[in-house]
């Protein structure tokens, strides 16, 4: 054992690791109101029961919560038809993606994922000490033919979002179906569905009867697109070999009891889950048409946001836009990281913060 260390030091590859940088939430100084349109957050706020369900556990904040969250798992059993068994709760779906991958990589591992995906898939590979693989997209959407041919035999995880963020776009379930099919049975295929709820398209599934129907295969979900970004809230429905083992690494309390009450609360408030879903689709639709009639490109989505392309040129590049937008109040999400140098996230909002958006920038592209 080597004593001559100045310090404690991580292991090999931890440094190495890009952390993640969150969307900004707050304006410059001086600026009256704020308008968050840079997590994707919803915009009419958690379900009131679920609030209700919150204030309840408040007075019984030294009680350490169920391990197991059995009665969250059996309300998103009983909404969604399910066997509570192979659910597992947790911190945000994104804890669950880190729980795999540390279950599933090892060191000369490898894990695939799209060049535009998620960006904690890699820093989760990395961490496992394993190889992040990142495939090309085909016209900002997966290419299934593309994921294939980058699993060798070094594979072990593919991470597949869909629909995905910050694009939008998403994969019809022949192809997932077609993508299952072609991967050898060691590897896990991971269908991350964390915006499903606003999908409204014929030839999409989340993943449930794959994740229910093979050995190889889990869905992740959140409720934080539905209102409970707060309260970080996620699960995993798949088969009970990865369950065992992913339950045999989680945090003991891994969901706190103000998530469990509330979950519970908010995924079988239909009717709110309703109204937040017809309230993203039209003003969607809304949002892509007005910002096309601007001249702006905007990539065809699927999910509670947009991902607009500014052109080039300092002028009207989407850092000017940015910092226009900023300084009035409405904060979108700059999103280099991803890929995307010259363009901007903007989560669907209220009506008053959307049109918001698209006057000033009709002000900011006549300057």
């Amino acid at each position: 054992m080597k004593q001559d260390q100045p310090r404690p030091t991580p292991r090999a590859g931890i440094m190495d690791i890009e952390a993640y940088v969150p969307g900004k939430s707050t304006a410059p100084a001086g600026v009256a109101k704020v308008y968050k349109l840079s997590a994707n957050e919803n915009p009419l706020g958690p379900s009131p029961k679920a609030i209700e369900a919150a204030r309840e556990v408040a007075a019984k904040l030294d009680v350490y919560p169920d391990g197991s969250a059995r009665r969250l798992r059996e309300a998103i059993a009983e909404v969604h038809g399910l066997n509570p068994a192979n659910i597992i709760c947790s911190n945000g779906s994104d804890e669950i993606l880190g729980l795999l991958a540390q279950s599933y990589l090892a060191p000369g591992d490898e894990a695939v994922f799209t060049e535009h995906a998620f960006m904690v898939y890699k820093i989760y590979i990395q961490a496992a000490g394993a190889k992040p693989v990142a495939v090309k997209e085909t016209e900002e959407r997966a290419d299934i033919d593309a994921i294939l041919a980058a699993v060798t035999p070094a594979t072990r995880i593919v991470f597949l979002a869909n629909p995905n963020n910050p694009t939008g776009t998403y994969v019809p379930f022949q192809e997932v179906r077609r993508l299952h099919a072609a991967l050898p049975k060691n590897v896990l295929l991971v269908l991350d569905a964390a915006y499903a709820e606003y999908v409204r398209r014929n030839d999409y599934e989340a993943g449930i009867e794959l994740a229910g129907s093979s050995e190889n295969v889990v869905m992740t979900r959140t409720f934080s697109k539905l209102g409970l970004g707060g309260a970080r809230v996620g699960w995993m429905y798949g088969p009970a070999h990865i369950v065992d083992a992913i339950n045999r690494i989680r945090g003991p309390f891994n969901v706190n009891a103000t998530a469990i009450e509330a979950g519970i609360a908010a995924i079988r408030d239909r009717a709110h889950i309703e109204r937040s879903v017809a309230h993203n689709e039209k003003w969607l639709a809304w949002l892509s048409a007005e910002l096309t009639g601007l001249g702006l490109r905007v990539t065809p989505s699927v999910g509670n946001f947009v991902l607009i392309h500014f052109p080039d040129g300092e002028k009207h590049s989407a850092a000017a836009a940015d910092d226009y937008l900023s300084a009035r109040g409405y904060i979108l999400r700059r999103v280099t990281g991803y890929g995307f140098p010259n363009a901007l996230r903007m989560s669907v909002g209220t009506e008053e913060a959307n049109r918001g958006v698209i006057d000033a920038l009709k002000t900011f592209l006549k300057s």
